[in-house]
Parts: structure tokens; sequence; C-alpha cells
């Protein structure tokens, strides 16, 4: 009986885990959705905006991923106290260099969506990520999915 169980087991588990698609990619699908129905761009627009959207993407990610790689030494340490001044401040001015790199990527796509769809169209898809963020929080608040 327990033989019958593990193999029903085994072949069960791996098709619930399919059926189930991680987080970010979920996110990622509804993002998409999202900004197709908000910005509404004609087929030679959507031509224009995905691929430097999606390269916009590409480098947020790493600057996130590279972020996060100086972060993990920083959460470690459970007191601020049990740092160097020196281990602070590198901390502290490695967080505004994060800042200043991520706000320099807003402005190189910024310039480039500018530079090849009308501007109204850049307007609103800065409000699209606003819009989107917000309903993110919503559909998400509190852990509980709608």
């Amino acid at each position: 009986m327990k033989n019958l169980l593990f193999v029903a087991l085994m072949f069960l588990l791996p098709t619930t885990l399919l059926a189930q698609k991680p987080r970010g990619e979920e996110i990622e699908s509804l993002k998409i959705a999202f900004f197709t129905q908000k910005l509404d761009l004609s087929p030679e627009e959507a031509k224009i905006f995905w691929p430097i959207y999606n390269d916009m993407q590409a480098e947020q990610n790493a600057l996130r991923k590279e972020r996060m790689q100086k972060m993990i030494s920083f959460r470690k340490t459970t007191e601020i106290d049990n740092l160097t001044d020196a281990q602070v401040q590198s901390l502290i001015t490695s967080e505004f260099d994060f800042k200043q790199k991520d706000l320099n990527l807003d402005k190189k796509y910024y310039n480039k969506l500018k530079a090849v769809l009308p501007i109204k169209m850049v307007g609103k898809f800065y409000r699209a990520q606003e819009g989107f963020k917000r309903e993110l929080l919503n559909r998400f608040k509190g852990g509980q999915r709608q």
C-alpha cells in the first residue's frame, strides 16, 4: 500500500508543481496584459515598445540582482554597532550608488522611448507603471490572491 501511495505521489507531484506558475512569471504575465490594455499600442508601436521595454527590464533586473548581492552581507549583520564606521558609510553610499544607477536607467529608457514613440504614449506608459504597482499591491495584499 505504501509503495502504491509513493508511486501515485511520484506521478502527481510533478503535475501539481507544473500547474503552479512561479510568482515572478505570473506577475510578468499580469504586467504585460495590463500594459497592453492601458497603452493600446498599434502593431507598429508594439514592435517598437516591447523590445525597448524588455531591454529596460533586463537591465533593471541585473541592477536589482547586483544590489541584493551587496545587501546580503548587511542583512547578515544583526547590529549596526558591530560594523566599523567605514563599513556603515560604505553600505550607505553603496545604496546611493544603486539609486543613482536606477535613476540613470530610467532616464536612458525615457530618452529611448520618447525618441521613437509619441510623448503622450510615453506618458501613458509611466502612468501604467504606477497603476500596475497599485493593482499588484491590491491583488496580493496580505499574501492572498484574488
